[in-house]
Formats: structure tokens, sequence, C-alpha cells
């Protein structure tokens, strides 16, 4: 058996863990020397990252060091129209679905993949409901406009399956999320590939498409902000997830996009909130990452 192979426990809070032996939690356990992951080949340029230095924070599982940093991944998200009506059912209260259209507002089913980050690399699957900013008022249209041009939204998270131990962990432990350990997989070559199986082993979704031509820009030049919120011990709370997108696409109302729901937990989801019409594609090849911790909500809510 090889070093890559042979796993160490680590402490999560109150919980016990094993993750990769000489991977990037067993050797720095989420405070790296940004010197030392600069000479790892898979990590790239590590500039991003020194603007945002780690500290030490309180967290409900105590002291940790935040934020978290995924120094290589990708993902592909489907942005798809759904009844209003239904998106405020799923809703816990007082949260408002961003209208898009008429009666509509916007899911997003996203697969990701960490390829290197503080704790060892990992698949993720995300379905989301994109709200309105807390405390919002007026035109959902021009909240919309706003929002795309400041690349800056705000989602409730309903599903966050993962598919290591400590990924699961640290979500359910440390931020309070939707998350279950099952198996994921996501490819992004001349084609993209993605499926998610349930607990049981059988499928849930699949998704295949022809990678569009992807474009590539300077590193900082194509910032995001993604803003989760969810209650944590009953307070909610903000969770921004921080961008620097250097390869992607675009496509709006994609025409080659199959994706197939065989009836499992995600699948039931998506039926249940209407999500049907793909309005946007996003395909990140290559995209650096800062998930922050959990802040409570002074205003807004």
């Amino acid at each position: 058996m090889n070093t890559a192979q042979q796993h160490v426990e680590v402490k999560f809070g109150s919980q016990t863990v094993e993750v990769p032996k000489g991977g990037y939690y067993d050797r720095f356990h989420m405070h790296p020397n940004l010197d030392e992951v600069a000479k790892d080949p898979a990590a790239g340029n590590v500039d991003f990252f020194r603007r945002i230095p780690k500290q030490r924070v309180n967290s409900r599982v105590g002291p940790v060091w935040a934020p978290n940093f995924y120094y290589r991944s990708s993902n592909v998200q489907l942005l798809m129209l759904a009844p209003m009506s239904k998106l405020r059912a799923a809703l816990p209260s007082p949260l408002e679905p961003l209208q898009a259209f008429p009666g509509f507002g916007l899911v997003a089913l996203t697969f990701f993949s960490y390829a290197v980050c503080d704790n060892d690399p990992y698949d993720e699957v995300s379905v989301a409901v994109v709200i309105r900013q807390p405390g919002a008022t007026g035109s959902h249209a021009l909240e919309l406009l706003d929002a795309m041009r400041r690349r800056s939204f705000f989602a409730h998270v309903l599903a966050l399956p993962v598919n290591t131990e400590i990924a699961r962990t640290r979500g359910v432990y440390g931020y309070q999320l939707p998350k279950w350990l099952t198996d994921i997989s996501l490819d992004i070559g001349s084609e993209v590939q993605a499926s998610i199986l349930n607990t049981d082993g059988n499928t849930d979704l699949t998704l295949t498409l022809p990678t569009p031509k992807l474009q590539q820009v300077k590193p900082q030049s194509h910032l995001e902000t993604k803003t989760m919120i969810h209650q944590v011990d009953g307070v909610w709370h903000s969770t921004s997830v921080q961008s620097n997108t250097l390869s992607f696409a675009q496509q709006l109302f994609p025409k080659k996009v199959k994706l197939v729901r065989h009836g499992g937990p995600l699948s039931q989801l998506l039926d249940g909130l209407g999500a049907a019409k793909i309005l946007r594609l996003d395909v990140v090849k290559d995209a650096q990452l800062v998930l922050n911790m959990p802040t409570p909500l002074n205003k807004g809510l």
C-alpha cells in the first residue's frame, strides 16, 4: 500500500475522521503555509489567497482556522426556471425566492470537483434556490440585474451531498449544512460527464453535454461572490464563497444538455421544485475558491 492510499485519524470538534496520510489536512490542519502550497504544481498560483489571511475564529465546534481555501476546483451549473409558488413552499420563512420572469424563480444544480484544497480532494453536488438579498425591497428585476452586474448572488441550499467523510463532517458540524455521504463524479474533457448516486448505490442524476469553448481570463479579473443564507443553531447566518474564476464558459438556453433524473433524492427534489427549463449553463474548468465561516445576520431577517 502506498502513502496516497493510507489514512490517519484527525479530530474535528468532537468527531474523529480519517483523512489521506500526507495530504493537506494531515500536513497543515487547515493552516497552510502558502509558500509550501506554492511548491505543489497541482495547486497553481496562490497569490489570490495571500490577500485573505487565515484567522483563528470561534465556531460551533470550537476554535478553527478560517476561511477554507480551494486552490484548484471546477464545476458545472445548470440554472433552471421553477414556479415561484413551489419555491416559496420549499423555503423557510422569511426567505423569498428572487423572481427571474413573471411567476418563475431560479434553481441552481451544481456539480463541484475540488482537486486541491485544505481538506483534501472531494466532489460535491448542490441544489439551491436563488433568493432575494436579506432586507431587499422593491423590484425583483432590478435586484437580479444588479446581482448579475456585480456577480454576487444569494441562495438557500436545500441539498449538499459530498463524497468524503471529512467534507461531510465539517459541513454538518461546522456549518449545519444538509450534507450526506455518497458517490459523486465530475469530469470536464471534450465532454462534460457528471453523476451522483443514491446512498444505496443506485444512480440519482446523470449529466452529459459537449464542453463549450472555454475562455481563459487573467487571475483576479473575474471575481464572484455567492452567499448562502441558512440557520445555525436556530439563528440565521450568511456564509460567503469568493471565487477567482480562471477558465469558464457560459451559454443561455443551452441546446445539448442531457440531464437524466433516475428517481433518487436529488431527482425528487428537482421534481418537487418544478425545476425544468434550463436558463443558463456555466462550465468552470478552473477556479480558486474561499469558503468563509458562517456569520450571524444582524439585520434583514
